[in-house]
C-alpha cells in the first residue's frame, strides 16, 4: 500500500512534551481506506498524543503525519481538520452552544456551507446518533449517553473521511454502551478507536495497534493480537471477554510461558485471523459525507 493509497500515513513519529515526558518515539504506520483500527495500551503510552498528531491539533516535532497522500503542513491544515475529524473524550469539550443543533452546525459553517446544506447536515446527523427530538435543547444538559452521541454527531456533520475517536465508550452504562457500539459498527467509514474497553475494539475493529512507552509495539489482525495473553498481560491490557467466550476452554499463553515470546522494541508479525473473528459486524451504513462526498 502506497502513501497515496493510504487513509493516513505516520511516519518516525516523535513527540516530547515541554516537561521532558517521551510521549512518541519512532512511531510509523499505514491505515488503509475502510480500516477500523483499534489504538491500544495502558495509560501513558501515548495514544492521545498519537491521536493530536493525525488532524495537526499537535506539531510534529520529528517525523510526518501524511492524509491520503498529503503531507500534514500549516498550508494543508485546515482541509485536514476536515478530512480527519476527532472526537474527543470528554464530550463536553464538544458543546459550548446554547443549542444542540448549533453545536451541530459550527463545523459545516466554519466549512463555509450555506444554512440550507448546514441545516440538511444538522438534521441527517442528528437522526443518525438518535437525537433528532433533541435538536433544540442545550448540549451540556444532555445525559452523559446522550453527551457521547452529540459530540460524535459534530464531527460527522463534517463529513470526515477518516474517524478517530478517543475512549468512546468510557464512563457509559452497558445500555448506552451498547448503543455506541452498534452506532459505530454502522458507520460506512475509515475507523481509528483508542480504547482501554477491550470489548469495544473486539466487536469493532479488524486490526488492532498496540503502543507502550511511545512506541509502536504490535501491529496485526484484531483477532491475533487480543487473545496473545502474554502480549496483553505484558503491556497493562487482558484479553476481550467476548474473545473468552468465543472460544470456551481455550487456555491463552500466559506471559510466563513465553517469556521472550516479543522482545521489547520489536513489533510481532500474526498470521491472518479466520473471518469474522472479531466482529460479523452489522452491515455499515453511510453517514452525510462520509465518504469524502459532500451530501448537500
Amino acid at each position: 500500500m502506497s502513501a497515496a493509497d493510504s487513509a493516513i500515513e505516520v511516519r518516525d513519529l516523535a513527540y516530547r512534551y515541554p516537561d521532558g515526558t517521551l510521549a512518541l518515539e519512532g512511531v510509523s504506520l499505514r491505515v488503509a481506506p475502510g480500516e477500523r483500527v483499534a489504538l491500544l495500551g495502558p495509560n501513558g503510552a501515548g495514544k492521545s498524543t498519537l491521536i493530536g498528531h493525525l488532524n495537526g491539533i499537535l506539531p510534529a516535532q520529528r517525523g510526518q503525519v501524511l492524509i491520503a497522500g498529503q503531507a500534514l503542513t500549516r498550508a494543508t491544515l485546515a482541509w485536514a481538520r476536515q478530512t480527519v475529524g476527532v472526537v474527543f473524550q470528554d464530550p463536553d469539550n464538544m458543546l459550548f452552544m446554547t443549542h444542540l443543533a448549533d453545536d451541530v452546525a459550527f463545523g459545516p459553517r466554519n466549512q463555509g456551507l450555506g444554512e440550507e446544506r448546514v441545516g440538511q447536515r444538522v438534521e441527517r446527523v442528528l437522526e443518525l446518533v438518535g437525537l433528532g427530538e433533541l435538536a433544540a435543547k442545550p448540549g451540556l444538559h444532555l445525559s452523559f449517553g446522550q453527551k457521547k452521541r452529540a459530540a460524535l454527531a459534530t464531527v460527522l456533520a463534517m463529513a470526515p473521511r477518516v474517524l478517530v475517536l478517543d475512549e468512546p465508550t468510557s464512563n457509559l452504562d452497558p445500555r448506552a454502551k451498547r448503543a455506541m457500539i452498534e452506532l459505530l459498527a454502522g458507520l460506512d467509514a475509515t475507523l481509528i478507536v483508542a480504547t482501554h474497553d477491550m470489548d469495544l475494539a473486539w466487536t469493532l475493529c479488524d486490526r488492532a495497534l498496540v503502543l507502550d512507552g511511545g512506541r509502536l509495539v504490535a501491529d496485526g489482525p484484531a483477532g491475533a493480537i487480543m487473545v496473545d495473553a502474554a502480549l496483553m498481560h505484558r503491556h497493562g491490557l487482558e484479553v476481550p471477554h467476548l474473545a473468552l467466550h468465543r472460544y470456551p476452554g481455550q487456555v491463552f499463553p500466559q506471559d510466563g510461558e513465553h517469556p521472550h515470546r516479543h522482545p521489547p522494541g520489536t513489533i510481532p508479525e500474526y498470521p491472518g485471523h479466520e473471518p469474522g473473528a472479531p466482529g460479523a459486524r452489522v452491515p455499515a451504513r453511510g453517514f452525510p459525507g462520509g465518504d469524502g462526498e459532500d451530501p448537500g
